[in-house]
């Protein structure tokens, strides 16, 4: 890479809803950049993009693609990094055969994908076919923490307007069911390495035979080092009592785990779900379900496709399911259960979205119902757990009056990256997982059986320590209560706080922070906010990952709207523009009704604090001025709601990025801080004010009737383009 080959801003090429609102908006923010004389360009880490660049030799010359995730990896370990990242896909084995499917359809001649590999060459294809799965982009990405927040405009809209909550009272029957021992939680053992070490995690079994599971696993010193295990025994009784439990209780049945980001540990504790569910059917017919290529952890939907022809089998199904307790409904109209697709429930948008609704989920009878919320390892479920009781206790959050959560999450250089590593396993029989440091040192090691699920995570120094200074400059900047959620009981947080507190100490700090048990951290923000009140939520990534979920959907409705800064450590950036879990109903309800209702708010947020950025770290005071110009126009859509509605006849995206430039033209052209762009923004402004009425007709035409993408994964350029610029006028001014 050389600095003419790098744009001044990366505008990631993703997938789904985003993706889609990018082919409207990104010729807007090209042509507000290039006067400021900004080049914003484009790299492709969409899921699809990912395969094609993964395998070039099975594709001719036209159809490779250059591997921009593996750039941006090193891109972002520099000071020139400005990055702005939207959601993609973290694909579950059904998202990634569905991706690679489309591709082969359109022409493209890869591989399918190794079931069961059997040659070097097949074992090969199978190895970088898994590593595009799951939590694959984040963690070569996020070279630096998190500090995700809602913007001051957002949280005073949400303030001013709020939306609806759900109602709770003490007589609702939700909660939330954990393993009580056997879980990751319990099994937890955590050291740091007082010195660099290379690890080996080695299988001994009860007659002495030794299998070398992983080898060549680095560590710098003074990482943080852990590694747990899941009894599938007890995972397989738990999961058996809360199945009876909630048919006793007369709830809705609901598993909520991260099948996307925790890619390895998380479909096989789906696929366990699947199979207790249904075990008088595997019991029966498990052989020949077996040669079908039923694999429970893809998913009913994978299951039932491929035991259809088999009207016994069939037959035994339903005769479980009508013995079961009613199951909580990804879509109740068309029959998808919560274990349909692994990533179809993703906890950190599934059990946020139920608490907002008053803890009530969907039924296969379309009606709402109280629920049992599963969520076996034990590690964060006291969060949801707290949330619910608090709420049953107080009432449903008032967003118009609540204070607001932020969050530092501690994620760089793949800190805590539970489940979704190549250190978790399945253990294939019994014996003693033991990780083996190269002078001989047991660093690690349990006892386990056959089915279990070992894994390893670490954390790195250099981290830990940056995002103790993060918390310490986002204390002092807000004066907010900053609490780290760390449990003191839990192997992991025990070594991390062993940092924490000597390095606040240090600074003369300690007495500005909390340290408290993520149960008691919620408990205690629920209260602050209850109050009107504001504050820090200092975490791990996981708990990142979940708490800016939770409490921007209470607060805002929405985690899109979150504004996410991650400060590189190298000192380049990364914006970040919100979560996009409810993406897939985005793109099929446009699609078939040619309505997008994904809001790109986030998208704004990260575009003026990556033009900011730009403005300290290249002197470019246009690009500060475009910068502070984005903030007034976000804020004009806020105010003068232009955020796209959720049905046909309403506005929708494209509508919301016509008012955005608008507003951001009329900004430019009044400011007084640079004539010269206001001068050269003076007649756009004019322009799309006076094109409004036929804007927003050619905007609107076309509404309610079903679009061709070319694709889901991998849509046509032009056919995208022709969906989403459908204006002609708007399309003459822009470029």
């Amino acid at each position: 890479m050389t600095d003419k080959t790098i744009p001044d801003i990366i505008y990631t090429k993703v997938d789904e809803a985003p993706e889609l609102a990018s082919a409207s908006f990104l010729p807007i923010i090209q042509k507000f950049a290039a006067a400021a004389g900004v080049t914003v360009g484009t790299r492709d880490i969409s899921l699809a993009g990912r395969i094609i660049s993964s395998f070039p030799e099975y594709l001719r010359e036209d159809q490779r693609q250059n591997d921009d995730l593996a750039e941006l990896g090193e891109l972002v370990k520099t000071q020139q990094a400005n990055v702005i990242k939207l959601p993609n896909i973290s694909a579950s084995m059904p998202q990634l055969v569905a991706a690679l499917k489309e591709l082969q359809a359109q022409g493209y001649a890869l591989p399918d994908y190794p079931e069961n590999p059997q040659s070097d060459e097949e074992k090969s294809i199978r190895a970088r076919f898994d590593a595009i799965k799951g939590s694959a982009v984040n963690p070569v990405l996020r070279e630096g923490n998190s500090d995700r927040r809602a913007a001051a405009p957002v949280k005073r809209y949400a303030q001013a307007n709020p939306h609806r909550m759900g109602k709770w009272g003490p007589d609702s029957k939700t909660r939330v069911a954990a393993m009580s021992g056997g879980d990751f939680f319990s099994n937890e053992t955590s050291a740091t390495l007082d010195k660099a070490a290379t690890a080996k995690i080695v299988l001994q079994g009860a007659d002495g035979s030794e299998t070398v599971l992983k080898t060549g696993v680095s560590y710098p010193s003074g990482t943080v080092v852990d590694a747990t295990f899941m009894s599938a025994k007890a995972l397989g009784a738990f999961l058996e009592q809360e199945i009876q439990a909630t048919k006793d209780e007369g709830t809705l049945f609901s598993l909520h785990l991260k099948a996307t980001m925790m890619k390895v540990s998380d479909p096989i504790i789906f696929g366990h779900a699947v199979k207790v569910w249904l075990k008088p059917v595997f019991d029966e017919f498990g052989d020949e379900m077996a040669a079908l290529g039923v694999n429970p952890n893809s998913g009913m939907g994978d299951l039932l496709a491929r035991v259809k022809d088999s009207p016994a089998i069939m037959a035994a199904i339903a005769r479980v399911t009508a013995e079961r307790p009613p199951m909580y409904m990804v879509n109740s109209d068309k029959g998808i259960t919560n274990l349909h697709v692994p990533s179809d429930v993703i906890i950190d948008a599934s059990m946020p979205a139920l608490i907002r609704g008053g803890g009530k989920g969907w039924g296969p009878d379309g009606a709402e119902h109280d629920t049992n919320c599963v969520i076996p390892d034990n590690s964060y479920a006291p969060v949801y757990d707290e949330t619910i009781k608090f709420f049953k206790a107080n009432g449903a959050l008032n967003p118009a009056t609540a204070g607001t959560v932020q969050n530092l999450g501690l994620m760089a250089q793949k800190a805590e990256e539970y489940g979704s590593h190549p250190t978790t396993f399945e253990i294939p029989h019994s014996g003693t997982v033991r990780m083996v440091l190269d002078d001989g040192t047991v660093l690690h090691e349990h006892s386990v059986e056959a089915g279990d699920i070992w894994r390893a995570a670490s954390v790195r120094k250099a981290p830990i320590e940056d995002w103790v200074t993060l918390a310490i400059e986002r204390q002092k900047a807000t004066g907010y209560r900053s609490i780290f959620w760390l449990d003191a009981a839990r192997a992991h947080d025990a070594e991390l706080i062993a940092y924490v507190k000597p390095l606040l100490e240090a600074k003369g700090v300690a007495d500005k922070f909390e340290i408290m048990s993520p149960r008691d951290a919620t408990r205690a923000s629920l209260e602050t906010i209850t109050k009107g009140e504001n504050t820090i939520a200092i975490t791990g990534n996981v708990l990142r990952d979940y708490l800016t979920d939770l409490f921007p959907i209470l607060e805002l409705a929405t985690s899109a709207k979150m504004l996410s800064i991650v400060k590189l450590m190298q000192g380049g950036g990364l914006f970040e523009t919100g979560a996009g879990g409810s993406a897939p109903k985005h793109v099929q309800q446009l699609m078939e009704e040619n309505h997008l209702r994904w809001d790109s708010l986030g998208e704004f947020c990260a575009l003026g604090e990556s033009f900011k950025f730009l403005a300290d770290a290249r002197g470019n005071d246009k690009a500060r001025v475009l910068g502070d110009a984005v903030e007034v126009a976000t804020q004009g859509i806020l105010d003068h709601d232009r955020s796209p509605g959720r049905k046909v006849g309403q506005p929708d995206n494209r509508d919301s990025h016509y008012w955005f430039a608008r507003y951001w033209a009329e900004a430019l052209a009044a400011q007084d801080a640079d004539a010269s762009l206001a001068a050269h923004f003076a007649p756009i402004a004019k322009a799309l004010a006076d094109g409004e009425a036929a804007i927003t007709q050619e905007l609107m035409a076309g509404r309610g009737a079903a679009v061709d993408l070319g694709g889901y994964y991998h849509g046509d350029a032009k056919k995208t383009a022709a969906v989403m610029r459908p204006s002609a006028s708007l399309n003459a001014l822009i470029g």
